[in-house]
């Protein structure tokens, strides 16, 4: 199922190598290659964007009732079945699904991996031939072949960045970096949940995440630690502009 949605976005890829080489922007320190990972992820969130704005108007439609929906925890604390009724009725009354962000998240999950997908496996989905793939440039900035994880040796010399021969996966630590930050505007739009620990859950995992994204970056190839780095920075420059959003509802509900 996952190549109905890798095939196509394997395509995408492709036109935009091709483009950029007819071009000719494939460069010794910056290869089209490369350039072409960031320019499709761009469009590939572009392609998402209604989805995630969707999720992002059920987010914002639950923060709008959060203050009823406090109130009813309340005063049915100790009544469970009176507490589930009324709360379907306030999301019936103001028309707010209450899995409304879910839906469009696991739309967009298969059509993710697919594209994790073609970051891992440019042959075949890019690439016909693995001699041509082998052939092309395939640098960025300081990364020698971001097909290869930033510690493979290339010709006796660091794919990445080396201090006293140690590896610094600086793209790795940029990827983690940006996904912190993401996950913490995220977090910072969704509703405050009422249980305690669901909110010590969220704080463990906005930690863990990063360290796993960074261990991720450092040991596999350096063009999927640039995808995901492209994308969270575009999610927190989306994110950013929601939040504003969701702020000045936050002000008006006071």
């Amino acid at each position: 199922m996952i190549d109905i949605f890798a095939k196509p976005l394997g395509v995408l890829l492709k036109f935009v190598y091709d483009a950029l080489i007819g071009f000719g922007l494939d460069f010794k320190t910056l290869s089209a290659y490369s350039l072409a990972i960031i320019i499709t992820t761009i469009l590939f969130k572009f392609l998402l964007l209604p989805l995630t704005l969707k999720q992002m108007k059920s987010m914002k439609n639950m923060q709008e009732i959060q203050p009823k929906i406090q109130e009813l925890n309340k005063k049915y604390k100790n009544d469970p079945q009176t507490l589930n009724q009324k709360t379907m009725e306030l999301y019936k009354e103001h028309k707010v699904n209450p899995f409304g962000g879910c839906f469009p998240l696991l739309i967009q999950f298969p059509i993710i991996i697919a594209y994790f997908r073609v970051m891992q496996f440019p042959v075949p989905y890019v690439f016909s031939d693995q001699a041509v793939y082998d052939g092309i440039l395939k640098s960025f900035l300081w990364i020698k072949d971001i097909g290869l994880a930033p510690s493979v040796m290339i010709d006796g010399v660091m794919n990445g960045v080396s201090i006293a021969g140690f590896n610094i996966p600086i793209l790795a630590i940029l990827a983690a970096i940006t996904t912190y930050f993401q996950s913490k505007m995220m977090m910072a739009a969704q509703p405050a949940a009422a249980d305690g620990q669901a909110n010590s859950t969220q704080a463990t995992m906005n930690i863990v995440m990063p360290i796993f994204i960074l261990w991720m970056g450092s040991k596999y190839a350096a063009g999927l630690t640039l995808y995901w780095t492209v994308s969270n920075i575009f999610q927190i420059v989306q994110q950013y502009f929601t939040n504003r959003s969701i702020g000045k509802i936050k002000e008006e509900l006071k």
